[in-house]
Formats: C-alpha cells, sequence, structure tokens
C-alpha cells in the first residue's frame, strides 16, 4: 500500500474485508466481575481536584492546570478548557497517545463542552520516579500482577477523569464522553464499557486488542516490548486477558465512533479490528489508509474525521 522499510508488512496481508471479520478471543469466566470490581473501587476515590493558572493559553477557551488524586496514591496532572463564550452543556475527557501530551488539543470540533486533558499515571505531567515513562518499559510495569497493571491504573484515572468533571459540571452529568487515541483508544475502551457515566466514545487506531493475536504479529514500539517479554519470560497472557480492549468492547452500550486504519506498524490493524467488529452497540467506523505514518492524503482525511466528530459529540 506504502513505500516503507519496516521489516514486516504493516498490513499484515489483510483487506478491509478480511479485518472486518475478525473475531475476539475467548474471554476468562471473571472479566466482568474483575472490571465492575475495579470501578467500584475508582468511584470510592474522592479526586479533590485543583485548578491552577496555566501557561498555555488560547483565545476561545480558559485554559488552567489541573491535579487530582487517583487510586494508588498517584496524582493526575493535566490541563481543563472551558469555553470563554457560551454554557458548558457537555465535558469530555481526552485520553492521548504512548508519546504522552505536553500541551491540550485545542482543534477538536466538540461545541459547548468542557475538555479535560489528563496525562495518564507515570506519563508526561504524572510522571512519578517508581514508574518509566519510556514506552516499552511503561507498558511492561507490573506486567505479571493482574490487579496491578499499569494499564489498569490508567483506566482508574480516566474514571476519576470523570468524576472530576462531574463535580466541576454538575450541568454535565449525564452528558460526559471520551475520546483517546492509540494507547489512549485502548484505555477508553476498557473504560468505556463498565462505566455508564461515560455516554459517548471515539477510539482513534485503538491499541491492546485481541492481545493473543498482537503477541504474535510484528510490531514496533510497546507492542513487540510485550511480546519479546513475553517470549523471553512467558506467562504474560494470565495478566493480558484481563486488558483487552477487544474483550470489553463487546460489553459497552453506548455509541462509539473507531477510526481504523488499513496500515499501521505500531498497532497492527488486526487489533484495531478486532475492538471495532466486538461492539455489539451503536457504533460508527471511519476507515483510515494508515496509522502511526504519514501518508498522501492524510490531511484531508484528519479534516473529514474532525467533521465526523463534530456530529457525533453533537449528540452527547
Amino acid at each position: 500500500m506504502f513505500s516503507h522499510r519496516y521489516p514486516f508488512d504493516p498490513t499484515y496481508g489483510k483487506t478491509l474485508e478480511a479485518l472486518l471479520r475478525i473475531l475476539p478471543p475467548r474471554e476468562p469466566v471473571d472479566f466482568s466481575s474483575f472490571w465492575q470490581s475495579r470501578l467500584a473501587r475508582a468511584l470510592q476515590v474522592d479526586p479533590t481536584p485543583v485548578l491552577l493558572e496555566s501557561r498555555q493559553a488560547h483565545p476561545k477557551f480558559d485554559v488552567k492546570d489541573i491535579e487530582y488524586r487517583s487510586t494508588d496514591g498517584f496524582r493526575i496532572g493535566g490541563w481543563l478548557l472551558k469555553p470563554k463564550l457560551g454554557e458548558v452543556k457537555r465535558a469530555v475527557v481526552v485520553g492521548h497517545g504512548y508519546g504522552g501530551r505536553d500541551r491540550p488539543d485545542y482543534h477538536l470540533p466538540i461545541e459547548e463542552a468542557a475538555l479535560l486533558f489528563p496525562c495518564f499515571r507515570g506519563l508526561s505531567r504524572s510522571r512519578r520516579a517508581d514508574v518509566s515513562d519510556n514506552p516499552v518499559f511503561h507498558v511492561l510495569h507490573d506486567i505479571d500482577k493482574a490487579d496491578r497493571y499499569i494499564l489498569g491504573g490508567c483506566v482508574d484515572d480516566l474514571w476519576i477523569g470523570v468524576t472530576v468533571l462531574q463535580q466541576l459540571f454538575p450541568a454535565t452529568i449525564g452528558h460526559i464522553g471520551y475520546l483517546g487515541i492509540s494507547f489512549g483508544g485502548g484505555i477508553g475502551a476498557m473504560a468505556l464499557s463498565w462505566d455508564e457515566r461515560i455516554r459517548r466514545g471515539h477510539l482513534n487506531i485503538p491499541s491492546f486488542g485481541h492481545q493473543s493475536l498482537r503477541l504474535n504479529l510484528p510490531t514496533v514500539g510497546s507492542g513487540d516490548a510485550v511480546t519479546q517479554f513475553d517470549r523471553k519470560y512467558g506467562h504474560v497472557m494470565e495478566t493480558l486477558q484481563y486488558y483487552d480492549a477487544a474483550l470489553a468492547a463487546r460489553h459497552c452500550k453506548v455509541p462509539v465512533h473507531v477510526a481504523a486504519a488499513l496500515f499501521d506498524p505500531v498497532v497492527a490493524p488486526p487489533g484495531q479490528f478486532a475492538v471495532y467488529n466486538a461492539l455489539a452497540c451503536p457504533k460508527e467506523l471511519f476507515v483510515l489508509f494508515a496509522g502511526h505514518f504519514d501518508y498522501p492524503g492524510q490531511p484531508e482525511q484528519e479534516t473529514r474525521l474532525l467533521v465526523n466528530l463534530q456530529r457525533f459529540f453533537n449528540f452527547l
């Protein structure tokens, strides 16, 4: 499809039709109870958000630095955007990729919305000395402990971000959504499926779909780090079976918009489409030519995606 220098085919030999036939794996018998108990614990946390003046500034938004308390003693840093004009009628938590985040996204076409941009634990403004912010090590943090694995903590950070929005903007209760890309897309799939407070979601090139398949597909970045760790030590599926975005997607009940790529060297397309295919809720698919890769026509595709998202989130 594209000229590249990867030692493998980032389409994995799959056409769109073949990708749309990929099904999620079998889930553990205690999958639902695992996540429901985790959510119950997160909902007990009082985040005590602190708002501070920010170095960030924008003509359309009042921008604040924000910190809040999450599970396991983590303090989550990020930014909160509130429109300078008009009433706040909805709110959205915005996740990030494994590259972290150094500023909010000001271009999102979600109208009359407060936007929370948390940095997931261990990354960017939520760094902590005992967690590496390098994706190839972050993704392995406590991977040998299903209840302690770092991805679960990141889901907690998202859920507690929803609590923050409810506390700061009570009028948005029942009108809170989520938008996340890559790492944040996979985390979002795991969060959306259990937290009824989140009413709509967008998952862009979502990671962590069909973990058993993902371990056997060549990639670069964090996915390869997990594969190499499994080859050396084994047993990672004992944890990853609970952290599968495609399995979580089966339980989602709210409308979800997915942007999935046909070519992606970092998040293999079969895993992305496994997430979309598993959704039994109202869903929409936007097919990208590529993910994690610059390609001809990319600006035009991204513009059309933003138009889609404006319509999708205006129903929030």
